[in-house]
């Protein structure tokens, strides 16, 4: 994707006999579509403050500022394909999402089974940067519901049912043309910092405010929080009953529903949000 962002890919939806014969992906599988998904092109769907809003400044004490700093410290990392530490967290990805599945090379037309838009995972990065990749393995390789008493590498696959459910699709009645669920995962990075605002030196709204509570608590709160979105999110298509070209349209569908349970009384931890309820059906 250029600059200005326009174009995707669409992901048809995989099927168990599509599992059997293996994970590669056709020509007749990928198609290019014309909305604009990352960067620039979201501003729709992340940015929108109204003209004369006020903005107030929260203050934070000493151990609020200090995580949210930690945390913008990963959110100005950019990918960078030639170092070995996002190399071997690329490897790790795939690992999760195709595991015993081997991986050709960091650039192969194999990444188009997971939802990239291209052979080279790294350039759908820009949206996002390095924290994007973070919470796909996070969601892949960390989800704390399943975890019970055991490390991750003790029960791998158990861990990763939810993460292998959006991948795959396999929870509902899909649409023939599905969101592609890696560039999704990326969007969803975008959206949660700009919705949050978290590259700014307070939060400047009430939403920021409340997750920085959250996260004094529990410094991996943004990733959990990204897990929890991206299944909203695909909870949220499923309702819709959308296809590929409604992606924008689910994305502010749950971004509005993230806002009023983040603003809901009562919530003292991420796990208190409704959706959180989403990750525990598994």
């Amino acid at each position: 994707m250029d600059d200005r962002g326009g174009s995707f890919v669409a992901v048809r939806r995989i099927s168990q006999q599509d599992l059997n014969r293996g994970h590669s992906t056709s020509s007749a599988e990928v198609v290019a579509g014309s909305a604009a998904w990352l960067g620039k092109g979201l501003s729709c769907v992340c940015v929108q403050s109204r003209e004369g809003d006020a903005r107030p400044s929260f203050d934070l004490t000493p151990v609020q500022e200090e995580c949210l700093q930690r945390l913008q410290n990963r959110i100005e990392v950019v990918y960078d394909s030639s170092s070995p530490e996002h190399q071997e967290a690329l490897r790790a990805l795939w690992d999760a999402a195709f595991p015993g599945e081997e991986l050709c090379g960091l650039v192969s037309e194999q990444w188009k089974a997971m939802g990239w838009q291209g052979k080279d995972p790294s350039t759908d990065f820009r949206g996002g940067g390095f924290i994007s990749l973070e919470n796909l393995l996070y969601f892949g390789r960390n989800f704390p519901n399943l975890c019970y008493n055991l490390t991750c590498k003790d029960l791998p696959q158990f861990l990763q049912r939810s993460f292998q459910d959006l991948l795959l699709k396999q929870d509902g009645d899909r649409a023939m043309w599905e969101y592609p669920f890696a560039v999704a995962g990326v969007n969803i990075t975008f959206m949660l910092i700009q919705m949050l605002d978290l590259e700014a030196v307070k939060p400047q709204t009430m939403l920021g405010a409340t997750f920085l509570k959250f996260l004094a608590e529990n410094e991996s709160a943004f990733d959990l929080l990204y897990c929890i979105t991206f299944k909203l999110m695909d909870h949220q298509w499923l309702t819709m009953r959308a296809s590929y070209m409604d992606f924008n349209a689910v994305m502010k569908a749950t971004r509005r529903q993230l806002e009023t349970e983040l603003l809901q009384e009562g919530m003292k931890r991420l796990e208190d949000l409704p959706s959180y309820n989403l990750l525990k059906r598994y």
